[in-house]
Parts: structure tokens; sequence; C-alpha cells
């Protein structure tokens, strides 16, 4: 059985397009990144507390394996985290406005075997945003409990110039990714074995 460890429903929903069966595992897994801690390192990281925390919870389990993920955005070497209110995420869209920045998603799959992980990097330009569109879109509430304050697969969408990498990476979850690593831990598709990706 595929366990995922997440509270994050995007993950779940893109989970699900790769037609694998799982069960969701709650995991509390802290999300600060240490002094002098690369970006790259920090999600790499975090991903893999989080795909840990869930393989204590099912290891004694048969055929388990757990995934765990996380994502952020960085810019100029800064990691932007899940804004702390209103007021944090419209200063993270003025700062993002206008500007590339890039977003991290890590991938980690756990089971009796060992760990596997994945790292998906994908450059993001937004175009110049004006006070009054950042007010709106802060005002919906959308950019709150989002890394670097906003979602692509919803009204920021609008926001993108360009896009350069994986786009399901930055909702969350890269799936060529995961589907590369769950392939490689064997995992099933109703009682078929998933194919193995090139």
């Amino acid at each position: 059985m595929l366990y995922l460890a997440s509270k994050s429903p995007r993950r779940a929903e893109l989970l699900d397009r790769l037609g694998v069966s799982y069960r969701l595992l709650d995991v509390d897994v802290p999300e600060v990144r240490a002094p002098g801690e690369a970006p790259a390192d920090y999600v790499r990281r975090v991903a893999r507390d989080k795909a840990r925390a869930g393989w204590a919870q099912v290891a004694g389990e048969p055929g388990a394996r757990v995934l765990g993920a996380d994502t952020e955005v960085v810019l100029d070497g800064e990691v932007f985290g899940k804004p702390a209110d209103a007021d944090d995420a419209a200063a993270m869209l003025r700062r993002l406005s206008g500007r590339t920045h890039q977003v991290l998603s890590a991938v980690v799959v756990v089971d009796a075997a060992g760990e596997r992980e994945a790292l998906s990097a994908t450059e993001v330009r937004f175009a110049p945003l004006a006070e009054a569109e950042i007010a709106a879109y802060v005002a919906t509430g959308e950019p709150l409990g989002k890394a670097g304050a906003y979602a692509i697969q919803g009204r920021a969408e609008a926001f993108v110039e360009h896009l350069s990498g994986s786009y399901s990476g930055v909702m969350g979850l890269p799936l060529r990714h995961a589907a590369r690593l769950l392939a490689a831990a064997g995992a099933v598709t109703d009682g078929v074995a998933a194919p193995v990706f090139g």
C-alpha cells in the first residue's frame, strides 16, 4: 500500500492523476530552514522528514511505501515559505512581481528497501503586478497557506508570463519525478505493476 504523507489536498489531487491507490497519513514535521542551509537541501530535507515520519507509522506493514514531498518558492537565494498573514502575502507578491523565481519541489519515497528521492526545479516569471491586482488577489484568501503566497492552479495562473519546468511541481508534486520513483519502488495500479518510465 502506498501512503501519502501530506495534508495538502493539491498533492492528493495530483497523485490521483497517476492512477495509484493510496491512503493519507497525517504527519507534523517542522518546516524551518537551518542557518546557511541551501534552498535545495532544505526542500529535500523537509520532504525526507515527512516521508520518514510517515514511514514510522506504517513500517510494520508488509508492502508499505510512503511518499513525502515539499515545495518552496526561491527568489535571490531566499526561501519564500507560507505567508504569516495577508500583509506578508502582499509583500511576497510585490517581490515576485515582474521577476523570475524558482520553485523547488522534492519527492521522497521510503519503503523497506530504503529511500529514493528526486528534485524538480522550475523557473516561473511573473508579469509586473499592480498594487490593485495584489490587493484583490490577497483579498481572495488564496495566497494563505501557499508557498510564495500564490497558487498557480488558481487565480495566480494569470500572473505567469513564462514557465520552464514542471507545472505540477509548482502545484506541489512533480508528477514525472513522482512516477519514476514509484515505478522504481514497484508501485502498483489496480493490481497491475506500474510501467517503468524511461
